[in-house]
């Protein structure tokens, strides 16, 4: 066993137990964690198998955006887990029917192997011999050749959508009562506090003097 093969054994043990571990941690936190682990094994799985893009879409969309949004989600959610256990045996039947199900076809897939019907297209060189040219490079090459105007269309849109999701955001509502940042910042004490000296209203009480004590024993 070369050191592909044993790469590859052990990022898919890895794999598979932070999948099972997804399913099975008790705290929701955990469980998004072990998916962290789980996309993070993908990804080197299909750096193995010579497909960067796809491991390098996966770490960057789904490590880098989506699970940490689902991360903050959770932990600031007040999840209990009390109510998302009740009725889980009722719907265990259920479950499992549609698991085994799926288990079942993807062991008919696996047995029968993936056949290819068209031989994969290679880059040739000037001199007609196989250029060795990386999925990315093929990928952006045909991106941005035969598919130039669908993708600017896209970006396009894109671009429309995320400027009106600002526009709705940013919008000023009567009862807010934000503050402009730059105010604060040009903000002085002298503009915040002012020392006023009043004069008196009312003239002091003088203290009585208390009776000396020669005089008490006269009396």
């Amino acid at each position: 066993m070369d050191v592909k093969t044993g790469f590859f054994y052990l990022f898919s043990v890895v794999l598979l137990f932070a999948a099972f571990r997804v399913i099975t941690a008790r705290n929701p936190v955990h469980a998004v964690l072990y998916l962290m682990l789980a996309f993070s094994q993908a990804a080197a799985v299909w750096l193995l198998l010579k497909v960067e893009f796809l491991a390098i879409v996966l770490v960057l969309v789904y490590l880098g955006a989506v699970m940490v949004l689902f991360l903050f989600v959770v932990m600031m959610l007040d999840i209990n887990m009390d109510t998302l256990r009740q009725g889980f045996w009722k719907h265990f039947p259920l479950a499992a029917t549609v698991g085994a199900l799926i288990a079942l076809e993807m062991a008919a897939v696996l047995m029968g192997g993936f056949r290819m019907a068209d031989e994969p297209k290679v880059a040739l060189d000037a001199a007609g011999q196989v250029a060795p040219v990386s999925n990315a490079k093929a990928l952006g090459q045909l991106l941005y050749t035969e598919y130039l105007y669908p993708i600017q269309v896209a970006a396009a849109i894109l671009l429309v959508g995320m400027i009106a999701a600002i526009a709705l955001t940013l919008r000023q509502r009567k009862d807010s009562k934000a503050i402009n940042p730059a105010i604060q910042v040009r903000v002085r004490a002298a503009d915040r506090v002012t020392l006023v000296k009043l004069a008196a209203t009312q003239a002091p009480v003088e203290e009585a003097t208390a009776p000396a004590a020669g005089e008490e024993k006269k009396a």
